[in-house]
């Protein structure tokens, strides 16, 4: 017989002591349920507040991730966002026979109309409040943060008609379609915003037509303009210009070695194999013209952008509904970009992401190149003191030995950042002959002092690059601003003994954005926006510019978040004197003082001069320059200015590098802004400058923004000299107008910049006791309407007999005591006023003997 089995389960029972059991233990979970129901569920409220009781359904809502209040405010908020535009689409029929008007609003009222249906569905399918569209008072967030209309601008369009009615609308639509993209920015900023699928769709559509429109709105907005610069004819060396008050004498295309001759204008290999294809484009270019040593100069054609601008903007919306892959947005390992300028005697030096070119100006101030050095690094600013030209280096491909290998190693001996220096005694073989490594490169560097009896030149060095590993170069930090070690927060001092360059070092590396109280090196600007509708400012751990004014002891810097002013009578140990900040600056990136140091100008490169900027519906003091008056030591904030010539969306624009014109009396400004041009403001009052010339370009290409524009314009022995990025050089100079006399630019050509010019280093100019000096006070004192026709004829009658008497050699006393007496009698405190009768009195010195 088999063995009999244990028993393996003990406690096994019988079938109805297990029922028993079983309904005994639901009894008991029956129980304890009902007993939890009766558990309070309680909501805290603020400190001191009452306690509020939830059921279990409003709790579980609590933690409902299906939707959110974010995504609940957003929808009640775009409803009458939407509702406004289709208020402002509805005035359109009875005000304009403009088609592509008529069309937009057509658009508006097909698309809006049903996604207001939809937002109030999406809410009250919810169980949310859904507010009828009439109701925009009710909303969450600022109107103008949104970027809607106010009554009273809503009434001014409803009041206007024709052309008015449809720059008005635009100048209204464009904002408020701006505001919509804004709104779904900030719900996806928030954690669990948008989860719900449809919602997530929704936002994203939003975000693709609203941008497609204004894109599209743009382009008629700029088609509407009067400024000759609007709707230019796209080219890279046939594109349509406009000039005013200038002319233009030369246009000289890079050398050879500085272009790729397969790819001149620099376009993207998708656009190179779409023109490859047959497409038309303004910027296939002959290599062989490319190559050539002048560019022919055409008029100043002004084409109409509107048509063409809306058809492509809807092919390309079409081309992104079939195609959703990202845009080609890589660049090329070697870059030809032009950079800056520097002026030393009859030399020229531009600088080049690639190494620089070296120019010889002629008699009437046109370049004849002499030499082209090939060492890359970027980004190639430039300056030139005696036989020695100093350039800056920040890309990680530099090498020492200028190789055109690159780097590609993380830690590499071979790499250099920093500073070079070459001796150019020799322009068509210039040596390197010293460098100096720095922890963030060189973005650019401002020549100081020097050499004085030390035979010594002081450098300031400003590094904008991530810091370098300290494997690669001892003593590079990039930890936290606690850690006093880090390379951030700094400024290089650099001394470079001309005798022997190769000795050139850091001297010192002061924390000039301390704390003063505290000594944090994170003092300044800590990054971030100023609030609604400002900008998103960078934190200031960086110069990009600093302009020193020797002869005053001061210097201006651009420094990411702030504009500073420093006290630099030590060269060696510069100090903050004040600092300023700009709720539209998104990075400060450049200063120009005044002739006499009394005002500084900053520019605010937003967007980093890759971007376009300057479009219609772009902000006016945003990207622009600042004009701070230096009152009592202290920056005193006075106005903004921005071209106000609308560009498209294929022109990269944006405030950049300008310098003084040397008019005595007056304060006047030339300045580049990539492809938006050249301009020319007068700031002689610092309140209310004035644009008094320009010269532009249309974009290089019709279908692409290719990085392109003017880098630098400088003013040099009466004329003005442009590097653009992509096309080359040009040479310009002022011509007379109703804003600048013939004796004006006349005297700017006579003014003694010390025969070198460097870009962030400046000298007062002064002019010698010449009669078209004093003519130039005198034109300016009746463009005021301080002196009357008839006593500047007296003045200029008499100038005339000094000038005949000053061509002779002569003496005349007696002249000379009638030239004293006129400007004993000239009233007023005005500079023009002043300035006259100095030179007035110099006059009668000189014909004194």
């Amino acid at each position: 017989m088999p063995r009999s089995q244990p028993n393996r389960f003990p406690s096994l029972v019988p079938a109805a002591a297990l029922a028993a059991a079983l309904a005994a233990a639901l009894a008991a979970a029956l129980a304890a349920a009902s007993a939890a129901a009766e558990v309070p569920i309680v909501q805290p409220g603020a400190p001191g507040e009452p306690v509020r009781a939830l059921s279990a359904q409003e709790a579980i809502e609590v933690a409902d991730t299906s939707y959110s209040r974010d995504d609940v405010r957003f929808m009640q908020d775009m409803i009458p966002h939407h509702a406004q535009a289709v208020q402002m689409a509805e005035l359109v029929a009875a005000r304009t026979n403009n088609p592509d008007i008529i069309d937009i609003a057509g658009r508006i009222n097909a698309a809006q109309a049903d996604e207001i249906a939809f937002m109030q569905g999406w809410l009250e399918a919810r169980g949310e409040q859904a507010p009828a569209p009439s109701h925009a008072e009710h909303t969450h967030a600022s109107h103008e943060m949104m970027g809607m209309a106010t009554p009273e601008q809503m009434a001014e369009l409803e009041a206007s008609g024709s052309t008015d009615f449809d720059r008005l609308f635009l100048q209204l639509m464009i904002p408020h379609h701006e505001g919509a993209v804004s709104m779904v920015d900030d719900l996806l900023d928030q954690p669990g915003a948008a989860y719900d699928p449809v919602l997530f769709e929704f936002t994203s559509d939003i975000v693709n037509d609203q941008t497609t429109e204004i894109e599209i709105m743009n382009g008629l907005l700029v088609g509407l303009s009067d400024d000759p610069r609007a709707g230019l004819a796209p080219g890279f060396r046939d594109a349509g210009e406009a000039i005013h008050n200038l002319r233009l004498l030369a246009a000289l295309p890079k050398p050879a070695g500085f272009f790729d001759p397969e790819n001149p204008a620099g376009l993207s290999p998708p656009r190179l194999e779409a023109i490859a294809q047959g497409e038309s484009s303004e910027a296939a270019v002959d290599v062989d013209d490319t190559a050539s040593a002048a560019m022919d100069h055409h008029g100043g054609d002004h084409h109409g952008g509107g048509e063409a601008t809306i058809e492509a903007a809807e092919a390309e919306a079409d081309a992104e509904a079939e195609d959703d892959a990202e845009p080609y947005d890589r660049s090329p390992l070697l870059s030809f970009m032009n950079t800056d300028i520097a002026f030393a005697g009859n030399v020229m030096v531009v600088g080049n992401y690639h190494g620089y070119n070296i120019y010889r100006l002629d008699a009437a101030g046109l370049p004849d190149h002499v030499s082209s050095i090939v060492c890359p690094g970027g980004q190639g600013d430039v300056s030139i003191v005696g036989d020695l030209l100093i350039m800056s280096v920040e890309q990680t491909r530099g090498r020492l030995d200028c190789g055109l290998d690159g780097v590609g190693e993380d830690v590499s001996p071979a790499r250099f950042r920093g500073i070079r220096i070459f001796d150019i005694s020799d322009l068509e073989r210039p040596m390197q002959v010293g460098a100096v490594q720095t922890c963030r490169g060189s973005h650019t560097h401002s020549v100081v002092s020097g050499p004085g009896e030390d035979g010594v030149i002081v450098v300031y060095n400003s590094g904008t690059a991530t810091v370098r590993d300290g494997e690669e170069l001892e003593g590079c930090f990039d930890e936290s601003p606690g850690d006093q070690r880090t390379a951030l927060f700094r400024i290089d001092v650099i001394e470079i003994p001309v005798n022997d360059p190769s000795a050139a070092r850091i001297v010192d590396s002061p924390a000039v954005f301390a704390d003063e109280e505290t000594g944090a090196l994170a003092g300044l600007w800590r990054g971030g926006d100023h609030g609604d509708d400002t900008q998103d400012t960078e934190r200031t751990d960086q110069c990009h510019d600093i302009t020193v004014f020797p002869a005053a002891g001061i210097a201006a810097g651009a420094c990411s978040g702030n504009g500073i002013i420093f006290d630099i009578s030590d060269p060696r140990a510069p100090t903050r004197i004040d600092e300023v900040v700009d709720e539209g600056f998104a990075y400060w990136h450049s200063a120009t003082f005044n002739n006499d140091g009394t005002k500084v100008l900053f520019t605010d490169e937003w967007g980093g001069g890759s971007r376009p900027r300057c479009r219609a519906y772009d902000p006016l003091t945003w990207g622009a320059d600042a004009i701070y008056d230096i009152v009592g030591g202290e920056l005193v904030y006075r106005s903004h200015f921005k071209i106000p010539a609308p560009q498209v969306e294929e022109e990269n624009c944006v405030a950049h590098n300008g310098s003084i014109v040397p008019i005595p009396g007056r304060d006047i400004f030339v300045q580049a802004w990539y492809q938006g041009g050249v301009s020319i403001i007068d700031f002689t009052d610092s309140a209310h400058p004035q644009e008094i010339a320009f010269f532009d370009r249309g974009p290089i290409d019709a279908e692409e923004m290719i990085l392109g524009g003017y880098w630098s314009t400088y003013w040099y022995g009466g004329r003005i000299y442009g590097t653009e990025i992509a096309r080359g050089i040009d040479v310009l100079e002022l011509t007379p107008s109703d804003f600048v006399s013939a004796n004006e630019i006349a005297a700017a050509a006579l003014a003694d910049q010390g025969s070198v010019f460097n870009p962030q280093q400046q000298f007062p100019v002064s002019w010698p006791a010449e009669p078209v000096i004093a003519r130039a006070y005198i034109d300016q004192l009746v463009r005021a309407g301080t002196l009357t026709a008839e006593s500047a004829g007296a003045m200029n009658a008499a100038l005339d007999q000094v000038k005949a008497q000053l061509d002779l050699s002569r003496r005349d006393r007696r002249l000379a005591r009638r030239v004293t007496a006129i400007a004993e009698d000239i009233g007023g405190e005005s500079r023009a006023a002043r300035g006259l009768a100095d030179t007035l009195d110099a006059l009668a010195a000189r014909l004194r003997g």
